[in-house]
Formats: structure tokens, sequence, C-alpha cells
């Protein structure tokens, strides 16, 4: 059993169990008598199950039991004292490989399931195609916690007779909850996104399928609900049409200008079962040739550097121009990174589309 090296420090790291061979061998050949290199000699294979493969840690393994007993007939001890020098290492090493077994066990077993997670996510939140109708397309899925695959961030888009259609969203909690309702919802925009004749309509049927997956309350609030932006971008891709359900607005960025675009009216969560209708109103807003639209989820904007200040995607990524939505993507990402110090504190997801500038038969190639 081989298993696969730990990343704990490259190659300086591997020459350590050596060196405490080398050091072990001098310390007994130099140093005072008796036993000074035995803790050395007995370190090594103890190291080596950290920094190694196991097929490594029993190579240092064998050496230091060699090396204990070579330097015992060179230095002429007793036959007593070479057992119980070589007892030393073999026990340790043994405990150690044992150690070095489970530990790839271990992390064959995380290895495992964060494929599977992968894999579900891609189920249920598919990465959408660079070029949807007459725009290009970028998304990143940010997940607070290192190895976080999946979560209650999403997005969405779909080219239909009305042209292209968006979705941003985040589902309020965490776990597998927030997951299942994530996808309940972005399968109903799946569904629907092609059928409902407008934004209203669609956010209905969203509305509806969110509060049959999350069940009525008594109280007649629901504890968990979704805040989302739709939007939708006409074939000729001129204009977009915004219709919020309690989430951020999004951002134009266009000639190094970067400008939330405010929602006149902005309707409550999906699922949330307050009663009577939704009083949510459409924005339309100019979607420039060359101009990228930009929507976040809270983890952008929420993310903190070391003073307790808020990102600002309008300070952030003012004054700078961007050819690709995957160009903005990235920068969206690395910026907030690097301005919480790699701490996020929530899931973000990114979603940006750009018109492209030219001539329309350049657009179309």
């Amino acid at each position: 059993m081989s298993g696969a090296a730990p990343r704990t420090g490259g190659n300086l790291l591997a020459l350590l169990p050596p060196a405490l061979i080398v050091g072990g061998l001098l310390a007994d050949l130099v140093g005072p008598q008796p036993y000074t290199g035995l803790p050395l000699l007995a370190a090594a294979p103890l190291a080596a199950c950290i920094v190694l493969t196991f097929r490594g840690a029993a190579v240092i393994a064998v050496l230091s039991v060699v090396s204990s007993v070579a330097i015992d007939l060179a230095l002429g001890r007793p036959a007593t004292a070479l057992v119980v020098d070589v007892a030393d290492v073999l026990v340790i090493s043994l405990i150690g490989l044992w150690l070095r077994q489970l530990m790839d066990r271990r992390d064959r077993s995380l290895t495992l399931t964060r494929d599977i997670a992968e894999a579900a996510q891609l189920a249920v939140l598919p990465q959408p195609p660079p070029r949807v109708g007459p725009l290009l397309v970028a998304t990143r899925y940010q997940g607070a916690h290192e190895g976080a695959r999946i979560g209650g961030d999403f997005f969405a888009v779909q080219d239909t007779r009305y042209g292209v259609r968006l979705m941003i969203g985040d589902v309020r909690g965490q776990g597998l909850p927030a997951v299942s309702m994530m996808s309940t919802v972005v399968g109903a925009f799946r569904e629907n996104a092609r059928q409902a004749p407008s934004l209203h309509e669609l956010a209905r049927r969203l509305d509806t399928a969110a509060e049959r997956a999350g069940g009525e309350e008594d109280d007649g609030f629901a504890e968990e609900f979704t805040t989302v932006l739709l939007g939708e971008i006409p074939p000729d891709g001129d204009q977009v049409v915004l219709l919020s359900r309690g989430h951020l607005p999004p951002y134009l960025v266009a000639d190094g200008r970067v400008a939330p675009l405010s929602r006149t009216t902005p309707g409550t969560p999906l699922g949330a079962g307050l009663p009577g209708p939704d009083n949510a109103e459409t924005d339309t807003f100019p979607l420039p040739s060359g101009a990228s639209l930009l929507l976040i989820t809270d983890g952008v904007t929420e993310a903190r550097d070391r003073h307790g200040v808020f990102y600002d995607p309008a300070t952030g990524l003012a004054g700078r121009s961007f050819d690709e939505p995957q160009e903005l993507v990235d920068t969206v990402v690395r910026e907030v990174t690097a301005w919480s110090g790699g701490r996020l504190h929530d899931d973000m997801a990114v979603l940006a589309v750009t018109r492209p500038g030219g001539p329309p038969e350049a657009r179309r190639a």
C-alpha cells in the first residue's frame, strides 16, 4: 500500500527522516555513551510516516533498524543492548506505519467524499456554457470552508424565446436543508424559464415550488427562505429586465465604471409564506455593447477586512476594463479572498454576462 504523499512541506521535509538517521549515527559515534543516537534513530521512521508515503516510510523504518544494528555492532555493544535498541526502533516504526495507514485511508475517504460532492454539484448546479444566446457567460461558486463544493448559493442561465433568462440566489440556512432547497429552486427555474411568459410569472412559480418544498409555518412566515434575482435580456441584448425577490442588486460594469442597478420595489423572498400578492416590480436598464452584468450573493458584499470593513464591488472594481466575463469573475473572487485575508465567512456565487462589442457579424461569430 503506497498511499498519497502528504502535502506537508515538500522536498525539504522529505529530507528530515534520512537526516535524523545520519544524526543518530553521528551522535552514537561522537557523543557521550551510551545510547545518545537512539532517540534520533527511533524518531526517523515516525517523522517519515508524516512527510512521506507509506512505502517511503517503510524504507526509512528498515534503514533505521539496520542503522541501529550496525552502529551497535561497530561500537561493540552487548547483545542485550542491541536487542533493546532494535526493539525500540522497530516498535516505534510499526506504530508510525500503522498511523500512516490510517491517514491514507482517511485521505482516500475524504477524496471520495469530495468527488461525490462535486458530482452532486455538477448535477444540481451545472456550469452554463461560455456562450448563451448573444451573451458571454462565466460563473464561480466559492465555499466559505476549504473543501466545501456545494451549499445554498446558486445561479442558472437559460436561453428562451423571450431572451436569455438569468437567476442568482441564496438560501437562508446551511447544510443539507439549504442544498435541498437550492436544488428545488434551480430545478423549478430550468422547468419554467422557457415557459413562463414574464418574470413575474416565473417568480410566482419558483415561489410555489419553494413553499411546497419548505412546508407551511404556523405563524405564516417560513423560517427558511430563499432570495433570488431574476433577469431577462431580450434577443437583441440592448437591455436587461430585473426582478428581485429580496436579493442584492447586480452591478453594471462598463468602461471602467461599476454601478449598482437599484431596484424600484423589491419583493419578498421565495418560500417566505407571507399572505397576499407580492408587490415586486420589474426594472429595465440599458445594457451597452461591451458592458457586463455582474450578479453576486452576499458572500461577496459581507466579506470583511481586518478592520471589519465590508468589501464594495463598486469601489474594488472601479477603473478596470474586462473584455471577458471570466476575467471579471476571477477578479471578483481574487479581490474578495484578498480583502478577507482568505477567511470567507459565507459561501459566494458570482455570475457575469457580457454583451460582446463590435459589429453584429463579429458578435455572432
